[in-house]
């Protein structure tokens, strides 16, 4: 069914409401301008908003949040309201006695105390008296035609979606290219750097190894699996790995490595010890180091680095975050990344969050994940996460893993190479910071 109301007019109406969208529940012209049509499509749904459209080309029409029936009862609604429309304006007239705000009539459409019913006596026709619980001038809602040429009852739903879109992405395959192309040609300022390496940090599960893989398939041009994955309680990651991405299968190995580490888990002797994070971070612990979350690493391990250079140290580290587990975060584990945060902001490293998992926390992003930033609720997400952290919002980036999906998606593909951007970008301010420090050295010196 397509709604006669437009875009704007369903706007304005929602705008006197709340943060909400209309559902079309039931429609003259094709269910029938009687009564029955209308309350076996209508009873018991509620709020509705009811619209008459008549021969002059007036709309105009009712909002109650009381689901209608057919008891021939009156029914109470102190927010109830009559509209009409004048050009693209909505002019409102309030209920003015709530106790008969609508009244619940079988052989009838919506009926509004006793001054509007919309399909009266199961009629293309309005019934108007104004003043009777509710003032208006006829005139001025209805232009005195009583004859209707449609009837619409919507459902009023609660929606997140966002009038506008609060950070400006281009959904377009051109960006995508664009975004691999400055990736692939991406070179750090300190020449003895040749690949940015980043820290994924995070709790069990929430998609570190994912986030790889989806990069990982961005460049490769399929869905790919290379780090272990999937859904488990503990860790599935049980080594430190640096995983290096190539352009394309044969291609030459990008300028980032992602590290990946094992989960985080609130007990303690569990999952990633943090003692361990201070040497990863420094640049001492080798590839495929296995972790022992009951002892941290000892200097004597094999392959431990005892003057790590710039290469092998962190320069920048992403907390990744699952959408739907932001607000039941344990408080041990809010506990663990506090520490965690601290630790490399000694450090001078700079810190993003990644949140994952956004198309299953919020339905508007299942439907489309360019409604992203459309998205009330993920907003919301991402501020807890900000305020959770200790990051600014600024540094919160929602991304949507490869997860279910055979084939690439160019939106998922967006948002995933936007982060690997926002990535090099802070690695670029940590050499920055790196190399203005050495100035400042030699100046002294």
């Amino acid at each position: 069914m397509n709604p006669m109301l437009t875009k704007s007019q369903q706007k304005t109406i929602c705008s006197k409401v709340g943060r909400v969208k209309l559902k079309l529940l039931y429609k003259a012209s094709i269910h029938g301008f009687t009564g029955g049509a209308f309350h076996q499509r209508c009873d018991t749904r509620c709020p509705t908003v009811s619209v008459g459209y008549n021969t002059s080309g007036y709309v105009f029409g009712g909002y109650t949040k009381q689901p209608f029936n057919q008891s021939g009862q009156y029914v109470g609604d102190d927010q109830a309201f009559l509209f009409t429309f004048s050009g693209e304006n909505l002019l409102k007239y309030p209920v003015t006695s709530p106790n008969y705000a609508v009244k619940m009539i079988a052989n009838s459409g919506p009926y509004f105390g006793e001054a509007l019913a919309l399909v009266n006596g199961s009629k293309a026709v309005v019934y108007s008296s104004p003043g009777n619980y509710y003032n208006f001038n006829a005139a001025e809602m209805h232009g005195n035609d009583l004859n209707l040429t449609e009837c619409e009852v919507y459902q009023v739903e609660e929606t997140t979606e966002l009038e506008s879109p609060w950070r400006t992405i281009i959904w377009k395959s051109e960006k995508r290219k664009e975004l691999m192309e400055n990736i692939m040609s991406y070179k750090p300022t300190v020449s003895s750097v040749s690949q940015v390496r980043v820290l994924l940090i995070g709790p069990v599960g929430a998609g570190k190894s994912s986030f790889f893989n989806s990069i990982n398939s961005v460049f490769r041009g399929h869905v790919t699996s290379q780090a272990i994955a999937g859904c488990s309680t503990t860790s599935l990651t049980t080594q430190f790995r640096t995983y290096s991405l190539k352009a394309g299968r044969e291609g030459k190995p990008l300028p980032i490595l992602l590290c990946d580490t094992m989960g985080l888990e609130e007990s303690t002797g569990a999952g990633l010890d943090i003692d361990d994070i201070s040497n990863i971070l420094k640049g001492h612990l080798p590839d495929r180091y296995q972790f022992n979350p009951s002892a941290p690493l000892h200097s004597d391990v094999q392959g431990y680095r005892k003057s790590p250079g710039l290469k092998d140290k962190i320069h920048c580290v992403a907390y990744v975050i699952d959408a739907c587990k932001v607000s039941i975060m344990p408080t041990k584990l809010e506990e663990k990344l506090d520490a965690i945060r601290r630790k490399v902001n000694l450090m001078g490293i700079p810190q993003l969050a990644l949140l994952t998992k956004v198309d299953q926390a919020c339905p508007l992003v299942t439907e489309d994940v360019r409604n992203i930033y459309n998205s009330g609720y993920i907003k919301e997400m991402m501020q807890e996460v900000s305020a959770r952290l200790g990051v600014p919002l600024s540094c919160v980036v929602p991304v949507k893993n490869y997860s279910e999906e055979l084939e690439l998606d160019v939106n998922c593909d967006i948002l995933l190479l936007s982060s690997v951007i926002q990535m090099l970008r802070f690695a670029d301010n940590y050499f920055d910071d790196i190399s203005d420090r050495f100035s400042n050295t030699d100046t002294k010196e």
